[in-house]
């Protein structure tokens, strides 16, 4: 899973909270949101970027069900949804939908941020998934017994 450093650190920080961060760019004329978080902004490249936390808010731009794969942990999960999705604020995003047969996925459909703790992101005990909220309070270092160390975000049905 993912190794994090002094930048990612906020990023996955605030996942173990139960928020979803983004990235905006402060330069005059441009102000895009981005996601994946980069410390430029691949719009005008500007490194004026500041984290933002999105709404959790998403609709589903397209998906593949995924059948067979090789890579731990993903392989004992066959199959699941790998998608992408539009964020509320503007930026695709893959990730992966939750909680929703694939006979009812369609494309459009209002999805809402969702995350994958423990042994499902092949990071140690499974705590499942869980909705984000932001009022999961911790800071993911392993500080706070509440908090898991490492949470991923995921999509379900709005």
């Amino acid at each position: 899973m993912p190794d994090t450093d002094a930048f990612s650190r906020v990023y996955w920080g605030a996942a173990a909270q139960g928020r979803l961060l983004l990235r905006r760019c402060r330069a005059d004329g441009c102000g895009a949101a981005h996601h994946y978080p980069r410390e430029f902004c691949p719009r005008c490249w500007s490194e004026d970027v500041e984290w933002e936390e999105a709404s959790g808010r998403a609709t589903l731009y397209t998906w593949s069900v995924v059948h067979r794969n090789d890579l731990p942990p993903f392989g004992e999960r066959v199959p699941y949804v790998a998608a992408v999705v539009d964020l509320a604020e503007g930026p695709r995003m893959m990730t992966e939908v939750v909680d929703c047969p694939e006979a009812d996925l369609r494309i459009g459909m209002p999805l809402r941020v969702r995350f994958r703790t423990g042994a499902d992101t092949g990071a140690g005990t499974d705590a499942g998934t869980w909705r984000g909220t932001g009022t999961r309070r911790g800071t993911g270092t392993g500080t706070d017994p509440a908090a898991p160390t490492l949470a991923v975000p995921v999509f379900g049905p709005a």
